[in-house]
């Protein structure tokens, strides 16, 4: 068990760097919950519009992580070598690209977004009207809009400062985000304090005000200690990155960049598979998908942490003690979703009921819930898998790993199964999650191969 269990100094280490991730994340998705919660509160078709709209801000989000994953792999490493220069060419690169993909997102999400929303809305049932679900998500979505460039510059700041071990600064920004985002939700959804009654366009003023209020914060934080942050000094006198590190973050980072876009995209369609057993469906996962987000916290951050302190020891040169480090925290993140997932079980009959919904949502969601628990201590190894992978440049292989699987496996069993079979929504739900398994087995092989164990900034 020596090989599986580190020492009090090893998990003081880990601690330090993942606690302040799994804080910052943690209030945001419990903040995002008491946010669905209370649009739950107004009504079915409020709440499944804003749940479609978000699943499409979703391929957005991620597509900005995957971005500044790209490049954080060198942030990373370049850090872990002491070169600054190299840190501050990189965070360029994410400045540059980020601001390209962003505007480009927002076209798109104006020109096609009501189109987007309608793919996911089908027949009306008891539990509401497709009209009226699709005027709530478009109402919703291109409020919405206006917080996408302030959200990509939180995240340009918030991955360098990890990649530098800062992860405290990024989690007070997010904790000021958030309760900023709860307190508005709760005057403007409800009406309080003489405020007007806004509903869902409440819902999303108020995070529109959270993402300016977390950039500015995370902004100026940084640029204040710029004698301690040598790479935001003088960041923006220029913004040329060198073309030889362009070509290389493009060619390590492409793969990892469109795996994100992909693998987000892949998520949507599998939502929009589920999506054609009709509206109650959509409530059902939408209220799953809220409580088992902030039960994901952990293995999610274990991610994060793991990549940070992989890609540091690999920058290093320190192939051996990556080795051990990363098998001790695949051991202790999968271990920990072990008794994070027997938590949600108990919860799975009991969150839904919070729910101003029918009977039959509440029913699907309360199933939903079981099921994502069961799974959950397979979705920590494959997310610490993937990262493991991904922290030493292997980024083409976690393209197939991931995204590849997704589009080349489970989305043509969603699909099949969805349509053609006549299964109900829950077999083919567990049939399609069960799928995880055999990507399970394939990540188990990379890594116990080593194939990851690579210096890429040497």
């Amino acid at each position: 068990m020596r090989k599986f269990i580190g020492d009090k100094k090893f998990y003081m280490m880990v601690l330090s760097v993942a606690v302040p991730i799994m804080i910052q994340n943690g209030i945001t998705n419990f903040v995002a919950m008491l946010d669905n919660i209370m649009i739950g509160r107004v009504g079915t078709e409020q709440m499944s519009g804003v749940a479609v709209a978000n699943q499409l801000l979703f391929v957005f989000n991620i597509s900005i992580f995957g971005m500044v994953s790209g490049a954080g792999i060198f942030g990373a490493q370049f850090f872990g070598s002491k070169n600054m220069e190299g840190v501050r060419n990189t965070f360029r690169f994410k400045v540059v690209s980020l601001s390209l993909l962003t505007a480009a997102g927002i076209v798109l999400m104006l020109l096609r977004g009501e189109w987007l929303i309608s793919l996911y809305l089908h027949g009306d049932s008891a539990v509401g009207s497709v009209e009226n679900t699709l005027q709530y998500g478009v109402k919703y979505l291109r409020i919405m809009l206006i917080g996408m460039m302030p959200y990509a510059f939180s995240q340009i700041y918030a991955s360098t400062l990890r990649e530098m071990g800062e992860t405290v600064a990024p989690m007070r920004a997010g904790v000021t985000a958030v309760i900023t985002n709860t307190v508005l939700n709760y005057v403007l959804i409800f009406g309080k304090f003489g405020m007007p009654r806004l509903g869902v366009t409440g819902a999303a003023v108020a995070t529109v005000i959270s993402r300016f209020v977390e950039c500015i914060f995370i902004m100026g934080w940084t640029h204040r200690r710029s004698e301690k942050l040598i790479f935001i000094s003088g960041a923006y006198r220029s913004l040329h990155v060198p073309g030889v590190l362009v070509r290389r973050i493009l060619v390590k980072g492409s793969p990892l960049m469109v795996n994100e876009l992909l693998w987000s995209l892949g998520m949507a369609t599998l939502t929009q598979c589920y999506s054609t057993y009709g509206l109650a469906v959509i409530a059902g996962l939408n209220i799953s998908s809220t409580i088992s987000n902030v039960c994901n916290i952990v293995w999610m951050a274990m991610g994060n942490a793991l990549s940070i302190i992989i890609g540091q020891l690999l920058g290093a040169g320190k192939m051996e003690e990556a080795k051990d480090t990363d098998r001790k925290l695949i051991f202790f993140s999968v271990s920990s979703c072990l008794v994070i997932g027997t938590l949600l079980i108990l919860l799975s009959p009991l969150f839904p009921k919070i729910y101003n919904t029918s009977d039959e949502v509440r029913s699907l969601a309360s199933r939903f819930i079981l099921i994502s628990a069961c799974f959950m201590p397979v979705q920590a190894f494959l997310h610490a898998a993937y990262f493991t992978i991904r922290s030493g440049g292997k980024t083409g292989i976690t393209f197939f790993f991931d995204a590849g699987f997704m589009w080349m496996c489970s989305i043509p069993v969603a699909f099949v199964l969805s349509r053609y079979s006549g299964l109900p929504i829950l077999v083919t739900y567990i049939l399609c999650q069960s799928l995880d398994l055999v990507k399970c087995t394939i990540g188990y092989i990379l890594v116990k191969k080593g194939v990851w164990l690579h210096n890429i900034v040497s």
